[in-house]
């Protein structure tokens, strides 16, 4: 695994993941500026433990973080809600943890950041749903707590994982409040498989038809 970080750029082989231990949030804040705009490269920081961690997601990960994205943009468009869909994008709360999760919506809360570059969580929320995808690692709800994220989905082994943060930690639940009634745990896991089996445009307009039973 090849892993290098100039002023010019990091490189990291693809599927890699590297680790740095006892780091600062000015390492942080450092490594991001060498990263510039390499969203390829995923970078989180978390101040429990002191870590970076440095990943290189394969062209697997890519395929279903999309599949997933444009899942639960069909679930919003039944639904008949508006939404922002931020991708890449960096979350920080400073000194605590900064994260970069797969995909991310704005649902309730779009109105506050529409013609926002970036986000900034000092003035603006947070997003209402985060979503992740476990493949070259593995994410911890707790990361997500001092962001105040108020949902997070993290799929993992061909499994849909709920997380609801209720005001001080993310705990797992059966149920998704975004979309109530609909059983986002195990359609959503079936309708990735049926993607990456049968082609992207194949699984949602299945997906579609499967809504109706669900949605008025």
């Amino acid at each position: 695994m090849h892993l290098s970080i100039t002023n010019d750029g990091v490189d990291l082989s693809p599927g890699g993941e590297v680790i740095l231990c006892h780091q600062t949030w000015a390492d942080y804040e450092e490594l991001l500026k060498c990263r510039l705009d390499n969203a390829a490269i995923r970078v989180r920081y978390d101040a429990r433990r002191q870590e970076i961690r440095l990943m290189a997601p394969l062209s697997g990960h890519g395929n279903r973080s999309d599949t997933l994205a444009d899942l639960v943009k069909t679930l919003l468009r039944h639904c008949g809600r508006d939404w922002q869909c931020f991708d890449p994008i960096t979350l920080k709360r400073f000194g605590q943890v900064g994260l970069e999760p797969d995909k991310c919506f704005y649902i309730g809360s779009c109105e506050a950041i529409l013609g926002k570059e970036r986000i900034d969580l000092e003035v603006d929320p947070p997003p209402d749903l985060a979503l992740e995808v476990d493949m070259t690692c593995s994410s911890n709800p707790r990361d997500y707590e001092p962001l105040g994220v108020p949902e997070l989905w993290i799929y993992r082994e061909e499994s849909l994982h709920v997380y609801v943060f209720d005001g001080r930690h993310c705990r797992e639940a059966a149920d998704s409040p975004t979309f109530p009634g609909i059983p986002v745990r195990t359609l959503i896991p079936a309708y990735v498989r049926r993607a990456w089996q049968a082609r992207s445009s194949v699984a949602l307009r299945e997906f579609e038809i499967a809504l109706r039973e669900y949605l008025p």
